[in-house]
């Protein structure tokens, strides 16, 4: 080792936190999964562990509760589907990114994001951080429509909006839990002329 080059060891700060970092991400990818799949109460936090290959004593550290896990997954979902509407948002691409979430298979990663927003743990401020989620999501999805906040004239597109999120909510759901014959089995490129035409339909471009 060169001299004067700073060694991290095992026991460095440094190492610690990219170590607690590495077992967060690793109990929120093994949470999400479970949470989407099974839902909040049939999830078992050392079920969650076990998948994450931690001990289960870390959930508490890192967010205190079951619940706290639970949030911190809807949070995580909100940040990969949030963000402001840019200027190079157009209704295209965001119906393409609902396409690509609703026709992905059961376990790729953009299902259990929605799947996720259909679980509910009956506590209030996890309602709270789904409504925003959902809320957020669809009048960004709207206002590339050109609907404006305040303008009631406008107001058709937010609701057209919310149509469509609960659309893809709900094919997701067919498609994973009911096994709804043969919306189930489709596959991406069945899928997406039928939803694509819907989808157009219900969001006009401005």
């Amino acid at each position: 080792m060169t001299s004067g080059t700073p060694a991290f060891t095992e026991t460095s700060p440094v190492a610690r936190s990219r170590d607690a970092d590495n077992t967060r991400q690793s109990l929120l990818r093994a949470a999400r999964y479970r949470f989407a799949r099974d839902g909040y109460a049939a999830t078992k936090v050392r079920d969650i562990a076990a998948d994450a290959g931690v001990n289960m004593a870390l959930i508490n550290r890192y967010f205190t509760s079951k619940e706290g896990l639970f949030e911190a997954c809807l949070e995580r979902v909100d940040q990969e589907l949030g963000g402001p509407s840019t200027p190079d948002m157009t209704v295209d691409k965001i119906v393409q990114t609902v396409l690509t979430k609703v026709t992905a298979s059961a376990s790729d990663d953009q299902q259990l994001q929605l799947l996720l927003l259909l679980r509910t743990s009956g506590d209030e401020r996890a309602d709270d951080i789904r409504r925003s989620i959902l809320g957020s999501f669809t009048e960004r999805l709207a206002a590339t429509a050109g609907w404006r906040a305040g303008d009631e004239s406008t107001d058709h597109l937010l609701l057209r909006a919310q149509v469509v999120i609960a659309t893809a909510l709900g094919i997701v759901m067919l498609r994973s839990s009911i096994k709804l014959e043969p919306l189930s089995a489709a596959s991406e490129e069945q899928l997406t002329g039928p939803l694509g035409d819907l989808l157009a339909t219900l969001l006009p471009r401005p």
